[in-house]
């Protein structure tokens, strides 16, 4: 067992970084291969879309149901399309997961500006939770088992304790000191969660800070990484791993999850993409053959930006004028390429294929008819 650590008490001798333990083991660097081989994969598969708010506008937001779904704030993919650019209309859950993606794309921007650090973490969480969300100033948190009511972890105390602590993780974050940046990414993750700064948030702003720091070292272009979806599917584990480095500093079997978790979503998401340019080049071939006085590429651009599509969209987008616009789309719905769905007072025109290939993991296209 870790020395100083016992589960019912301020954990506030949590060793610092880098660990005493070896991080860059034979099987650890051999996994690393295979997840820098599916990252250069989905980078090449991400530059070949000509227009990257199709990837910006859709798969950050299947991240942020699935990050947030981690954290019991269960809500629908189609729910969280739909509501994108109406986000007062939605339920709680769904303004939570939306408020998850606003967070990364922010800080996304912000990357340009400021590194990687405290600052970010409360900035992120603050988004997330809605509400300003700072390091911890009182005691009292704690980690409990749901089914057993038993203590697991008590995160460090006192705030300046916790600075202290994240000024450490921040210096690793940064250091130029040859270790490889994905196992360097997982230590910060399990290092970040053991810290616990925050009251609430601590998990979705954690796994936000993965997905920057994949793009700040240049290993992914844009935050588009569907990295949750690996951890709902394989949830026990880990909570599990992240509590053997806790309790017995078992480094290895950690790293090598988070390692997997990034082969398997980069390839998961590298075919995800195939299928949405796929989808993409079959739908301009189809409008501008049946529909070639309306067609454009910048529309095609617009319907691909997310599955829900308004008039408005296409008046931002400066190709019509409102009643054109609305010719436009309901055309295409006549063709069977859009759907119209009034939701209250307003009309909206899903694109059915695209919507599919987001909410499923099937990427069968089906040809228009």
């Amino acid at each position: 067992m870790t020395e100083g650590w016992q589960p019912d008490r301020p954990f506030n001798a949590l060793p610092g970084l880098p660990p005493a333990a070896e991080t860059e083991t034979r099987a650890i660097l051999k996994q690393c291969i295979a997840a820098r081989a599916a990252l250069a994969g989905l980078e090449q598969a991400a530059a070949l879309i000509p227009n990257a708010a199709m990837l910006i506008s859709t798969l950050p937001l299947l991240e942020a149901r699935a990050s947030s779904e981690i954290e019991n704030v269960v809500t629908t993919a189609d729910r969280l399309f739909q509501h994108l650019r109406a986000e007062a209309a939605a339920d709680p859950a769904t303004r939570e997961a939306l408020r998850y993606r606003h967070a990364l794309l922010e800080a996304f921007d912000e990357l340009r500006k400021h590194p990687l650090g405290t600052a970010t973490a409360e900035r992120i969480c603050t988004r997330i939770r809605g509400v300003e969300t700072l390091v911890r100033r009182v005691p009292g948190t704690q980690l409990i088992n749901a089914q057993t009511n038993e203590v697991i972890y008590t995160p460090p105390e006192a705030e300046d304790r916790l600075r202290e602590m994240l000024g450490n993780w921040e210096q690793f974050l940064h250091a130029d000191d040859g270790l490889d940046p994905l196992v360097r990414m997982a230590v910060a993750h399990y290092q970040f969660e053991a810290i616990h700064p925050f009251t609430d948030g601590n998990g979705r702003t954690g796994r936000v800070l993965n997905s920057l720091f994949l793009t700040e070292r240049r290993l992914l272009p844009l935050p588009i990484l569907y990295l949750s979806r690996y951890v709902i599917a394989n949830k026990a584990d880990y909570y599990r791993l992240l509590q053997g480095v806790t309790a017995d500093e078992a480094w290895e079997p950690w790293i090598l999850y988070l390692l997997r978790a990034v082969e398997e979503t980069a390839t998961w998401t590298t075919a995800k993409i195939a299928a949405i340019r796929h989808l993409s080049e079959m739908t301009a071939t189809f409008v501008r053959n049946c529909r070639p006085k309306i067609y454009s590429r910048e529309l095609i651009d617009v319907l691909f930006e997310q599955p829900y599509c308004r008039i408005g969209n296409l008046v931002e987008a400066g190709i019509s004028g409102r009643q054109a616009a609305s010719r436009y789309l309901k055309s295409l719905t006549e063709d069977g390429v859009l759907k119209e769905k009034k939701v209250g007072r307003e009309k909206l025109f899903v694109h059915k294929k695209l919507l599919a290939l987001l909410v499923h993991d099937s990427n069968k296209l089906e040809p228009y008819e």
